[in-house]
């Protein structure tokens, strides 16, 4: 019968070796818990790199991938009912002058001229009709909503800017819109130039609005568009300078349906539409 020191000495080591064994489970969980984060980290940083760089490596991985190895395409629900037009709660004065300014921060993707920025027309609306692969999406451009945006939409058209360009973005829940606009077809794209803010806080966004994109900054709007087929829960930023018809909107829907291509997007669930939309030339009825 052990005797009450070798029970006491049992009791030690028995008490070392527990306290070991919680400090190697601890230092294990605290390995793991650091590849996690590193893995986080990279996950988000290359989400990061897609958005402020050409996303023409991402579109060659997905030409590698094999058919069977890409996942199926989710069934994309559409509302039918249209949003309602926003409006001014008081009108533009007429005309207003719009400043076009000079982007140093990046080259024209293709070369342009700034449109005229005086004198610009806040009312009426002109009737576009975008001429794409997809098929034809008719436009009306509302002067009284953002006629700078107006402006600068019709002198792009009338140059030949959006030729030969194709929409880069398609979201399909929760933001439902084809975004498009820029030549370089990798949302960093512009004309050279940016136009100020038209937004205002009574905007809504949904099935049927067209509006401008830009980044964060204010007044940093460029050539890039969106065209809303459903929903878009955004934050009343952006500036809506038309509505599309009932012929283009069965055209998006026909896009939105055939899915995004996500692998290639930045992490958000938005991607290259999987029907290529290329604008074969613009026709506008000013």
């Amino acid at each position: 019968m052990p005797t009450n020191q070798q029970r006491r000495e049992a009791a030690k080591r028995k008490l070392e070796r527990q306290i070991v064994h919680r400090a190697e489970r601890a230092k294990r969980r605290k390995i793991v818990g650091s590849v996690a984060v590193v893995g986080v980290v990279a996950i988000v940083a290359g989400a990061v790199w897609w958005i402020v760089s050409s996303s023409s490596g991402g579109d060659d991985a997905a030409s590698d991938a094999s058919p069977s190895s890409a996942p199926p395409t989710p069934e994309v629900t559409i509302p039918t009912e249209r949003a309602p037009m926003p409006k001014r709660p008081t009108p533009l004065a007429n005309p207003v002058s719009c400043d076009y300014k000079d982007d140093a921060s990046k080259q024209a993707s293709k070369k342009v001229n700034k449109p005229e920025g005086k004198d610009v027309s806040s009312n009426g609306t002109v009737n576009v009709v975008l001429k794409s692969t997809a098929g034809d999406i008719p436009l009306t451009l509302d002067r009284g909503l953002a006629p700078c945006a107006v402006q600068s939409f019709i002198s792009l058209s009338q140059q030949g800017y959006f030729n030969d360009t194709k929409c880069h973005r398609l979201g399909t829940t929760g933001l439902q819109m084809l975004q498009c606009g820029d030549p370089e077809a990798s949302g960093m794209g512009g004309p050279g130039y940016t136009m100020p803010d038209e937004a205002f806080k009574e905007i809504k966004y949904g099935r049927g609005i067209l509006a401008m994109a830009k980044t964060q900054q204010p007044n940093s709007g460029g050539s890039q568009f969106f065209m809303v087929y459903g929903e878009a829960e955004l934050p009343a930023d952006y500036s809506v300078f038309g509505s599309i018809s009932d012929e283009g909107l069965k055209v998006l829907d026909k896009v939105a349906k055939a899915g995004a291509n996500a692998q290639a997007g930045n992490g958000d669930g938005t991607g290259p539409p999987n029907t290529e939309v290329k604008f074969t030339g613009v026709t506008v009825n000013a």
